[in-house]
């Protein structure tokens, strides 16, 4: 994925031939080992010696690596060609040498075509060089090295290449008398290999020397079997299906052409009282053009540093895309075809005049008799081409709105076709939009035949109406080649300015160089790509500006000097020094003009503003204003009905629980008539529900009241009054965690025996509830023995009351139907509740009633948290931290403990997995780790607590927020403003603290049902969160401050439950229970990709590295999932089976940010692809 990329690559890598190779079908294979024996040392000694006579006699090697790339082939090409290279690494304590091999004849093919879908039709030349992979850095600029042949050396020796690495800091090549590598600008050849060396190499020559044999394959003694198996592993890159694109060559004869093109300004007429101005119509020009008044009416002209024809303006020097619907109607020979609406994609470079067009979806027989029409492709490099001084390509005339019209006659079969081509302006991301329509007759290509189109020269006259051109071609079939030609005629119409004087030469010549055709049958792509400039046909082109021979980037311009000279200069939206430039963020910088309640977003080389939810565009094009609401077929009857819109037809109804009817009428159902309440108790009914009241001289739930005796009161005990109030606890650290809540006995009394939920001491209080001296016991220890032993039977509980009036009412056995409550162990409400059979399931709270939001369809469940602790099982482990050992690895949230999972690289240490952290008496959801104080956090929704603990030996955990929480559930950590997020999902809130729980604020508190997961970007200050409100989930985003609010991703989601951000790839990603998917995007929302579309039930997600790790409600375990080819590969299932919640990554050091002080070890680049 990485060889589309740039070079210097943004990881550590030393690279003999960096393309995209390919080893499946049995095509070759890749050794490595680390060999010791005399004669292999000697022999990288010989080569080192060679290469730096001055400086290595006493250098001897005590160890090589030896890898080797033997009959690879080039992915998405024919098996002709094979490559054979070696690389070497000889060192010893002191010093480090690369030598590079390339036998005589090992070099077939010198480059591979990238995978991106817009850029197919190039071939990348191999890279070979150096880098450091300091992604902070930026691209540096370095040499370029040749190594179009074997027989070329920088020591002497044919296809021998040594280079010092004494660090990635200093990679010095062979340099000094009788040196013989060149350098030479980056782009001046197309098989030039951009490094990152620091030193002058010398002069390249080709030696009369023998060519040196390559360092043996496989160690001595091991047979030289192609496999391999018995030394090291065979590494295949890839299975690509093999493509047979057809072959083409420049070096054809043409002849020469020459067209007279005239543009149609005529369009539109003015007369002096219907004179238009700037004042009033300013808004036709484009955002990078300024508008001037004439005498008869406006024009637009782009601003400095852009180009275009005033109403359309895009940056000079930048890369540019086309996308665009390709239709026809043809006879191929005598057989008809059609096609319609497929593909076109055009990719051009603006800095040296490339262009690249790609059709997709063309029958093969008439994408093969399409071969010929260059034209096709070639109005796009008379758009984008290279101006010279004086001159214009075609983009500064027209615009982004014309019409051509193509009429071609092939000859001597004088079969004619008609194409038209009419652009539609610039779309969102200055995308040119263009529509192709094709009609008639033309002579068949047959399969096996190629097309060569020879470089030409066509002379534009803007004086005359249409133009008319003669062009030969060469078809090419085996060794047999025959040249035919056909005839143009074309006419270009725009929409000009009449108003202002044009300067546009009478005479321009458009040269054309590189000009092929070719189409892949395999993939079903038609592909043109040519290089042009444009000049004053009376002036010679001169400097490397214009003839796309300077080593400027492709964001940037080349602005020419005196004679040869010319600088770089960064495209407009770009910053650097022109041979490196990188993208300004408009947004961060506030250089936008986008208005109210917009948000802006960055993108390549610009910026566009996109309105906050439920806002539209106003008329400026620059802020945004509230849309007239449209009416709401569900607006009306919401308090008995549940309304369900259906795309383009009536919302079908239905009533709510504890309502009758069939969705548009819904009575009220009395429950009181069913007798559910005790006969000591008042049956209220309301609206939706019912409720029960124990009559006077009566105490109880109303599903279950006894007889008071004589005199009592139904005041609460003070037991029961210190439950219910707890005592406050004063904010900051407290050596005893949160306060402590006591224990109550069936009639209010204190428990003898009372425990502190988060330290875990214990200790006897009398009736009263004053501690007892000497009692108190320390956590993990047998707790005291105090007053009488407690009964072996527990009254019924609210739940197991309810549940036994209602199998009472039904008979003993419920129908599929009816509801029936679900109760635990303890008698408690389970969080999720079903009814029935019918497959609807909702979240409940501790007292059984139903959470907003969360009823769910059937095959769905919601993931519903508890609210009550788990039994304590005595005795209780002590609650302070069991230390981890270094390196990277993975905490996860476990009920009552936070569990440790240490990796390596990217496996599981599962035999190494252990309790970090035991805390009585809780439910751990959110976790997350502070990397500079080296701290875990975590919310705990049975404590309605957010605690902390550090990772050092000992550490006992302090409660930081222990009031004004519900249910809080996910939490994230910014470690560079040293502040915490949450979500509370029983307060429809999402929170900010700094980190010691003060400067406590609310950032939302409005549009949140069911808030879950969140995380933060702490380099470019956004968070992230999810909302799985079963009727409109989402996932949502801001700053940290909490502007700029907007939704992400609202369609094609279920149960958003696990959010990550990976630092490193900048990618956003989570996982949903509901759809089964992993996907990721970018934090703009844009490029979308599924990851893997079969998970089980994920709840938290963390990136690391190559790998995804996510918690696993079904398999109750840690589950691993590789980027790349979303697969898993590895899961962890804890000895004591329960759900996991939340889980991330603890690393050795900060990930990105201001605060880093290590690289990260390890780069990850993904194979992006966006439907």
């Amino acid at each position: 994925q990485y060889v589309d990329d740039d070079f210097p690559t943004d990881f550590p890598v030393i690279a003999p031939f960096l393309a995209d190779l390919d080893t499946s079908g049995g095509r070759g294979d890749i050794y490595y080992r680390q060999d010791h024996t005399p004669s292999v040392l000697e022999q990288a000694a010989g080569y080192v010696h060679a290469g730096f006579p001055y400086t290595t006699g006493t250098f001897v090697p005590s160890s090589v690596f030896v890898a080797t790339w033997e009959d690879v082939g080039a992915h998405g090409e024919p098996p002709g060609k094979l490559n054979t290279f070696q690389a070497i690494l000889a060192y010893n304590e002191e010093d480090t040498y690369a030598i590079f091999l390339y036998p005589e004849g090992g070099l077939q093919f010198l480059g591979t075509r990238p995978k991106e879908s817009y850029n197919v039709q190039l071939e990348l030349p191999a890279r070979v060089g150096f880098s450091r992979g300091d992604g902070d850095d930026g691209k540096r600029e370095g040499h370029s090295y040749n190594v179009a042949s074997s027989q070329e050396s920088n020591v002497g020796m044919p296809g021998v290449w040594v280079f010092h690495v004494s660090t990635l800091e200093n990679v010095e090549p062979r340099n000094g008398p009788g040196a013989a590598l060149s350098s030479a600008p980056h782009g001046t050849d197309d098989t030039s290999v951009p490094t990152e060396l620091l030193a002058q190499p010398g002069s390249r020559t080709t030696s009369p020397h023998p060519h040196p044999a390559l360092l043996s394959i496989v160690p001595s003694g091991l047979p030289a079997s192609p496999l391999g198996q018995e030394w090291s592993p065979r590494l295949h890159f890839g299975d690509a299906p093999q493509g047979h694109p057809v072959s083409y060559s420049s070096g054809q004869h043409g002849v020469g052409v020459e067209e007279d093109v005239h543009f149609n300004t005529n369009v539109f007429t003015y007369s002096a009282g219907s004179r238009e101005t700037c004042a009033q119509h300013h808004g036709r020009c484009s955002p990078h053009a300024f508008c001037t008044d004439y005498a008869t009416g406006l024009c637009c002209h782009c601003r400095a540093a852009y180009y275009g024809n005033g109403r359309q303006c895009l940056p000079e020097g930048a890369v540019h895309r086309l996308n665009g619907k390709v239709s026809g109607s043809l006879v191929v020979g005598r057989t008809p075809v059609r096609f319609q609406d497929v593909d076109l994609h055009a990719y051009i470079v603006g800095s040296d005049g490339r262009a690249y067009t790609a059709i997709s979806g063309v029958p093969a027989p008439a994408a093969r008799a399409l071969l010929p029409l260059l034209p096709l492709g070639g109005l796009f490099g008379w758009l984008f081409a290279l101006e010279e001084p004086g001159s214009e390509n075609g983009f500064s005339i027209t615009g982004a709105e014309f019409t051509q019209y193509l009429e071609v006659t092939f000859y001597p079969g004088e079969e004619q076709v008609h194409i038209t081509q009419t652009a539609e302006g610039l779309g969102a991301d200055n995308y040119l939009s263009l529509k192709t329509h094709i009609e008639g007759q033309v002579p068949f290509v047959p399969e096996s035949t190629s097309v060569h189109i020879a470089p030409y020269e066509e002379l534009y006259r803007y004086s005359t109406v249409t133009s008319s051109a003669h062009r030969d071609y060469v078809l090419t079939s085996g060794s047999t080649n025959q040249t035919l030609s056909y005839r143009l005629h074309q006419n270009i119409t725009v929409t000009g300015c009449p108003h202002a004087r044009s300067h546009l030469p009478t005479v321009q010549q458009l040269s054309v160089a590189r000009a092929f055709a070719l189409y892949d049958g395999h993939e079903q792509v038609l592909r043109y790509a040519l290089t042009s400039r444009i000049n004053d046909a009376e002036v010679p082109p001169v400097n490397p500006c214009h003839d796309g021979t300077h080593a400027c980037e492709e964001t940037a311009r080349c602005q020419p000097g005196t004679g040869l000279g010319y600088t770089c200069e960064c495209a407009a939206g770009y910053r650097g020094d022109g041979r490196g430039c990188k993208d300004v963020d408009e947004c961060e910088e506030g250089l936008s003009q986008c208005g109210p309640f917009s948000i802006c977003l960055n993108v390549p080389g610009s910026y566009r503003c996109e309105c906050h939810s439920g806002y539209r565009p106003a008329e400026d094009g620059h802020g945004c204003v509230l849309p007239t609401p449209a009416a709401d077929p569900c607006e009306v009857g919401r308090d008995r009905a549940r309304c369900l819109p259906r795309a383009g037809g009536q919302p079908a109804c239905e009533c709510l629980p504890g309502y009758a009817g069939d969705g548009r009428v819904c009575s009220d159902v009395d429950e009181c008539t069913l007798n559910l309440c005790h006969p000591a108790a008042t049956c209220y009914n309301t609206p939706g529900s019912f409720s029960c009241q124990c009559q006077p001289g009566y105490e109880g739930d109303g599903f279950q009241c006894v007889s008071l005796p004589a005199g009592s009161s139904q005041q609460l005990t003070p037991c029961e009054h210190e439950r219910l109030y707890p005592r406050a606890v004063p904010p900051g650290p407290s050596p005893v965690g949160n306060g402590h809540v006591p224990q109550c006995d069936e009639q209010g009394n204190y428990r003898p025996l009372q425990c502190h939920g988060s330290t875990g001491y214990c200790w006897c209080v009398d009736s009263a509830g004053q501690e007892i001296a000497g009692t108190r016991t320390a956590p993990g220890s047998t707790p005291p023995r105090c007053g009488n032993p407690e009964p072996s039977e527990r009254p019924p509980t609210m739940c197991e009351r309810w549940r036994q009036s209602l199998l009472e009412h039904y008979g003993g056995s419920p129908r599929g139907d009816q509801y029936v409550p679900q109760c635990d162990a303890q008698g408690h409400f389970t969080p999720l509740q079903c009814h029935g059979d019918s497959g609807y399931c909702w979240c409940v709270d501790e007292s059984g009633r139903e959470i907003q939001g969360t009823r769910s369809e059937p095959g769905s469940p919601p993931p519903c948290l508890p609210s009550v602790a788990p039994p304590s099982i005595r005795p209780s482990p002590r609650p302070d931290v069991s230390p981890p050992a270094a390196g990277t690895f993975l905490l996860y949230a476990q009920g009552q403990q936070i569990g440790y999972l240490p990796l390596n690289g990217t496996r599981l240490q599962k035999e190494a997995a252990k309790t970090l952290l035991s805390l009585h008496g809780s439910i751990v959801v959110g976790i997350d780790y502070d990397c500079r104080e080296k701290t875990i956090y975590w919310t705990d929704v049975a404590g309605r607590t957010i605690s902390r603990a550090s990772l050092e030996p000992g550490a006992e955990p302090e409660t930081i927020i222990n009031s004004g929480l519900i249910s809080p559930e996910g939490l994230a950590v910014d470690h560079l403003r040293r502040a915490m997020f949450w979500t509370d999902s029983g307060l429809d809130k999402i929170e900010r603290a700094q980190l010691d729980g003060s400067e406590r604020r609310v950032l939302f508190d409005t549009d949140l049902v069911n808030p879950r997961a969140i995380t933060v970007d702490p380099v470019r200050g956004n968070l992230y969160w999810t909302d799985w409100n079963r009727e409109a989930p989402k996932i949502e985003t801001s700053t940290v401050s909490g502007a700029n609010r907007r939704v992400l991703v609202n369609k094609d989601i279920g149960l958003p439950n696990g959010l990550t951000f990976d630092p490193f790839s900048k990618l956003l990603c989570w996982a949903d229970a509901g759809t089964k998917k992993l996907e990721c995007t970018f934090p703009d929302g844009a490029g979308r990709r599924i990851i893997h579309n079969n998970l089980n039930y994920p709840f938290s997600i963390i990136s690391y590295a190559s790998h995804f790790y996510h918690t696993d409600w079904r398999r109750d375990g840690v589950i691993a999932v590789n980027k790349e080819t979303g697969s898993f590969t590895d899961e962890y299932l804890p000895e004591h089976r329960s759900h996991l919640y939340g889980i991330t990554a603890v690393y050795p050091y900060c990930p990105g940010g201001k605060t880093q002080k290590n690289p990260h070890p390890l780069s990850l680049c993904i194979r992006w692809q966006t439907s």
